[in-house]
């Protein structure tokens, strides 16, 4: 279960930032250990070592993922970018299945009008931290709206939980 929690923007996107440089240069020294250590060991004095520097490239790739979706995944310098990855991929399942929510909406299901009451908060915040005020503002008037109709059903309009049986009650409808 994926739940919203308060993030800074600003801050967000520093730390963001040195998480990538950090696995970035990470890459690069792979890639570039590897490469030269492939050559080394298997190629030939002034033949064509493409392939093994291809070999290597790709392994740095591969052992890069291993260690960012193993070891580094939990580390609190990861940490923003693990949030904003998990906020990504929860958004994406709403997405996935927006036909039915819409549908469910208009139906007056409540799984589903809350499903679309996180979606727009999920949506909302990363929008602000991905500083795209432009796709906001689109949005704007059918979250009013949407907060509005639930206010009418007495309905709690603090959805910040992504309950994944509410996304299973959408599949099976």
């Amino acid at each position: 279960m994926f739940e919203l929690r308060p993030c800074d923007p600003v801050i967000y996107r520093q730390q963001t930032r040195r998480s990538t440089l950090i696995v970035a240069v990470l890459f690069l020294a792979l890639a570039m250990l590897l490469s030269s250590l492939a050559v080394m060991l298997f190629g030939e004095p002034g033949g064509d070592n493409f392939r093994f520097n291809v070999g290597g490239v790709f392994a740095g790739v591969l052992i890069t993922v291993a260690l960012v979706r193993g070891p580094f995944w939990t580390q609190p310098w990861l940490a923003p970018a693990v949030y904003g990855w998990q906020l990504k991929r929860s958004l994406m399942s709403v997405t996935n299945v927006m036909h039915k929510v819409s549908e469910r909406v208009q139906a007056s299901d409540p799984a589903a009008i809350k499903l679309l009451r996180f979606y727009h908060l999920g949506l909302t915040q990363m929008h602000e931290l991905d500083a795209n005020s432009s796709a906001q503002a689109q949005l704007v008037g059918e979250i009013k709206a949407h907060k509005a109709k639930m206010q009418a059903l007495g309905m709690d309009i603090a959805q910040t939980r992504l309950d994944p049986a509410w996304l299973d009650s959408l599949k099976n409808a």
